[in-house]
């Protein structure tokens, strides 16, 4: 495939993965109103006429084929003011349709055959359609072909008095001919009849090069209808000119102003024909016959940028980062006192900082694409297991950066499935016997803490018993201590064991034992951690802490023996000295040391790792308590280096296979001298050398 065509794949994947979240959104919306408005049944025409041209172009015949079905049906709806409650049969069907959809464009992105076999569905969308339409095709055929030949003499009736208005396309645009076609269709409803050259824009591809070489023509009856298209052009995407000609005998040769208007792709589509009849929308003011028409400011300042140059962007930063430190903690300039320098250096770091978090915002995106998906899991769960439950969306528009947004999306699906089936009551009798709303509720919240993202899903359910909990991990011979000495805390930790569940019978959502654990090893990858709290009676909550990215962190430098190791600051809780009588010796944990009235294990990472080190005895070293999700423990070093911002590297690949990050390594950075610093992983650092339980 060679770069043009990769390039119009993966335009024609964007628009149409979010053309059909926004459907979505529309259909949940509509779900519970219970009826269609009329802006929803238009937007729903637009949406489907835009996939079934952009599919046809791409020859995903399959797509087309569908989403021309379902255009036809909300034609119809649309052309007859249908406003009435469609019931659940409709909503079902595009589901359904909307499932097939995305299912077909993964195939497409994993380069896998399409599904021509369309047939049961196509047959149940035209037997709704047959259903609502209480007329014959025939009949409808022979009234649109009525329409089309009176609007045709319109027409040509008015030739020679039309106006016209020629447009010419950004270069390099690309699917000049779907462009066209867009202006057509959005100037429908605000214009009379009108007409265009060349024709047939929306199914012959081979239009573009006629348009990119003579421009799209318009021609319009009346000034009126001239100057609501020319409203249209001010406020449409990928404009580069447009002239106005006036073809009126008296008037063989008028103004052209050209214009240019800042591109952005946008396929919103409508019903057409040649020559168009339409609804006629009030005229704007005409305008003075030498007056300048000029394009609005208002202009489109985004632009979708693929994710692998956002990628070398941030690799880019990350060796400035780590070049900026090497110039400024450079070996030969160590005891110079070089004032100017001194000066610059400061300057430098300053553009550096700035320049990173400007490399960092740009991959910054809203965790709302992902919440808003979870309101179709909660629908389509409610329907299947007889539940009535509500989902709200609180802080949607926190950012965190893509590829961690990308890794969140399964982890939280797990936990609102978890919710529907597990967290809510099992009928509504239940709720009300317990004082509560009939209709469940599902809390998706996102908020920012410093350099972490805080998500939390949270339901108003039956809560876990504890009790339950504890004799199903008992069974499976998962507790590693006494019953009676586990803490609310640490029985809920349990459920994130691999292998556990306490359904009793499998389902098709639950009871395999897989879900909780991938949870946790999900959230692990990007560097966050899961924790669970619960009320018998009263709902469930599980709490994701995730950085807000995983390319560069503040990290606290340290030296044991000759190597040196980074901690995150963000699990630094205090570092300390202490003396050999401050020591507490635990037959079970272990060395100990007493912290605000709580004893913590203590972590030796010279004996951990095998590195002689400096200190002869604990006094001549320096003790930093650490922390991360459930585990808080001291770690002995022998000396602080101070903090510096570091650039996470991830490990050779070929290092996997002796279980790296089960070592308590998360990665590694390289130090302004040139060395390699190993960044500790402090949950995986407490199991590898402690355990699992505190």
């Amino acid at each position: 495939m060679d770069n043009s065509m990769q390039n119009m794949l993966d335009m024609y994947l964007y628009e149409t993965n979010t053309l059909i979240e926004q459907l979505d959104e529309i259909l949940l919306n509509a779900e519970q109103e219970g009826d269609f408005s009329q802006d929803a049944v238009n937007e729903i025409f637009r949406i489907m006429h835009t996939i079934k041209g952009s599919s046809a172009m791409m020859q995903f015949n399959s797509l087309s084929a569908l989403s021309h079905q379902i255009e036809n049906l909300f034609f119809f709806i649309r052309e007859n003011n249908i406003n009435q409650e469609f019931g659940h049969d409709l909503f079902d069907l595009l589901f359904k349709a909307s499932d097939f959809i995305k299912s077909q464009v993964v195939q497409i992105e994993n380069n896998e055959p399409l599904n021509e076999e369309i047939s049961d569905l196509v047959s149940d969308i035209d037997s709704f359609l047959q259903q609502i339409k209480g007329k014959t095709e025939s009949e409808i055929e022979i009234q649109a072909s009525k329409t089309n030949t009176e609007v045709v003499d319109i027409a040509e009736e008015n030739q020679d008095t039309m106006l016209a208005i020629k447009v010419f396309f950004d270069e390099e645009c690309g699917m000049e001919n779907l462009r066209s076609f867009m202006l057509i269709t959005a100037m429908q409803d605000v214009c009379g009849p009108f007409s265009y050259d060349p024709q047939n824009v929306e199914n012959d591809p081979t239009t573009s090069t006629y348009i990119i070489e003579n421009g799209f023509t318009l021609y319009f009856n009346n000034r009126e209808d001239l100057d609501a298209a020319v409203s249209i052009l001010k406020t449409s995407l990928n404009i580069r000119t447009y002239e106005i000609l006036h073809n009126q005998p008296e008037e063989k040769k008028a103004e052209a102003t050209k214009n240019t208007e800042e591109d952005s792709p946008s396929l919103k589509e409508e019903k057409h024909s040649n020559q168009i009849e339409t609804k006629k929308a009030p005229a704007s003011k005409k305008k003075t016959e030498d007056a300048p028409i000029h394009l609005s400011s208002g202009k489109q300042s985004l632009i979708s940028v693929n994710l692998s140059k956002l990628d070398r962007l941030m690799d880019i930063v990350g060796e400035i980062v780590i070049t900026e430190s090497m110039v400024t903690s450079c070996p030969d300039l160590q005891g110079f006192k070089l004032d100017n320098f001194t000066k610059s250096a400061r300057q430098l770091r300053k553009l550096t900082d700035d320049l990173q978090d400007t490399a960092m915002s740009i991959r910054m995106v809203p965790v709302s694409s992902v919440f808003q998906k979870m309101n179709r899991i909660v629908r389509d769960m409610s329907q299947a297991l007889g539940k009535e439950a509500r989902l709200v969306s609180i802080g949607a528009d926190t950012e965190v950066d893509k590829t961690i947004v990308d890794s969140i999306g399964d982890p939280i699906m797990h936990m609102v499935r978890n919710s529907m089936d597990h967290g809510l009551e099992e009928n509504v009798e239940e709720r009300i016997a317990r004082g509560k709303d009939p209709q469940g509720t599902i809390t998706l919240k996102a908020e920012h803490t410093g350099s972490e993202v805080i998500i939390t899903i949270s339901d108003d359910g039956q809560g876990i018993d504890a009790e339950k909990v504890l004799a199903k991990a008992r069974d499976r011979g998962l507790l590693t201590k006494p019953e009676n000495e586990y803490s609310q805390r640490e029985v809920l930790q349990l459920l994130l064991l691999p292998g556990f569940s306490t359904n009793d019978e499998v389902t098709e959502y639950s009871g395999r034992g897989v879900g909780m654990d991938v949870v946790k090893k999900n959230i692990e990858k990007v560097g966050g951690i899961v924790t669970m709290t619960s009320e018998e009676g009263k709902g469930t909550s599980t709490i994701f802490k995730i950085p807000l990215t995983l390319a560069i962190v503040d990290g606290m430098e340290i030296s044991v023996g000759n190597s040196v190791f980074t901690i995150p600051i963000h699990n630094i809780r205090q570092s300390f000295k202490i003396n050999e009588e401050d020591i507490v010796h635990d037959a079970g944990q272990g060395e100990m040391i007493r912290k605000m009235d709580n004893f913590y294990p203590i972590i030796r990472l010279n004996e951990f790792f095998s590195i002689p080190s400096k200190s002869e005895t604990v006094s001549d070293g320096i003790m930093i308590w650490v922390e991360a999700g459930e585990k808080s423990y001291c770690l002995f070093v022998d000396e602080l280096l101070g903090e510096q911002q570091v650039v996470v590297k991830p490990l050779p690949t070929y290092l996997s296979t002796y279980n790296i990050k089960d070592s308590g390594i998360a990665g590694c950075t390289i130090l302004g001298d040139g060395n390699i610093s190993i960044i500790l992983d402090i949950i995986n650092l407490h199991t590898a050398a402690i355990g699992g339980a505190l």
